[in-house]
């Protein structure tokens, strides 16, 4: 098995160092901690981990953080975990990588993948990630065609995610601030202080010549509902 082509430049470590928490890649996914932990680290029951086991830690990469954002969609879809962890299996043999949910090959090859391993083990679960119409054309359901509109891809990866939307500024990107949602390059986390500790929208758009709606975008994915 091969990994994908991540280069040399130093920012690209970051794409495998385990720097996330499972609650942090939860909340960015929009799902909850014990569904990605599960996730990570399979059943008691023996059931296996539908993520990356590169290492033992209970951290995650920025590639694991762009799967768990897929899995979750799926998920919503109903497609049962066991389904998705063989198409996921299927994925990494087929595309050679070990984080296939974040390579631009799903996006453009995987759901011919899926068709194909529907025919090789049959199963109608699978088909709630595909939508047909009646000429026999098959496409990715709209869910999971929003989450690709999501990513930004360069040399065969995801390198930007827009976790709430394009209309939103928040990014996640391993090359800005290591990682860390951000907007315009200025943490979330940070907007969130200055808010909490008294500052006015005004003043922190002063103070990180950023606009008002950048603000906004960033409080309301820390969890606050700020007014205007």
């Amino acid at each position: 098995m091969v990994t994908q082509d991540i280069g040399t430049e130093p920012w690209r470590a970051r794409l495998s160092l385990p720097v996330y928490t499972v609650g942090a890649a939860a909340r960015y996914a929009e799902t909850n901690t014990q569904r990605v932990s599960y996730w990570q680290r399979g059943g008691g029951d023996g059931q296996t981990a539908t993520l990356s086991r590169s290492s033992n830690t209970r951290l995650l990469s920025y590639l694991d953080l762009i799967e768990v954002a897929f899995v979750a969609t799926m998920r919503s879809l109903g497609v049962p975990l066991v389904r998705i962890r063989r198409a996921r299996e299927y994925a990494v043999k087929e595309l050679k990588t070990q984080h296939p949910f974040a390579d631009y090959n799903w996006k453009s090859k995987g759901l011919h993948l899926l068709l194909q391993l529907r025919e090789l083990e049959p199963d109608a679960q699978v088909d709630n990630a595909i939508i047909g119409d009646t000429h026999g054309q098959m496409a990715w359901h709209g869910m999971v065609t929003e989450r690709f509109g999501e990513f930004d891809y360069e040399g065969g990866l995801v390198l930007t995610w827009h976790p709430r939307g394009r209309d939103n500024g928040v990014t996640i990107d391993p090359r800005i601030v290591f990682g860390t949602p951000a907007v315009r390059g200025v943490p979330t986390w940070a907007i969130r202080q200055r808010y909490e500790a008294g500052q006015t929208q005004e003043d922190i758009v002063d103070d990180f010549r950023l606009d008002v709606k950048d603000v906004m975008d960033a409080l309301t994915f820390e969890g606050l509902r700020p007014s205007r």
